[in-house]
């Protein structure tokens, strides 16, 4: 009796599901990386200032951050 009650009834995702769960997941990391690289990078090839490049690489993870955030919710439900 307390298998029965310990056992979760999960649905098993579709592959469609699975596969954005992956695609998000890999997008994620694409805008985080991106981000990092656009702060780090010493010769940028796009003439930016300083300054610039760092609010776009924090604009760049910032969107990765609110794009999990969302793909998480959406996993939930």
């Amino acid at each position: 009796m307390t298998d029965n009650n310990n056992k979760i009834k999960r649905v098993q995702k579709s592959p469609k599901v699975r596969f954005l769960l992956v695609l998000g997941i890999v997008f994620f990391l694409i805008y985080f990386v991106l981000g990092i690289t656009v702060i780090f990078w010493k010769d940028f090839p796009i003439d930016m200032s300083k300054t610039y490049r760092i609010a776009f690489g924090v604009l760049l993870i910032a969107y990765a951050f609110f794009r999990f955030i969302r793909l998480i919710k959406n996993d939930k439900e």
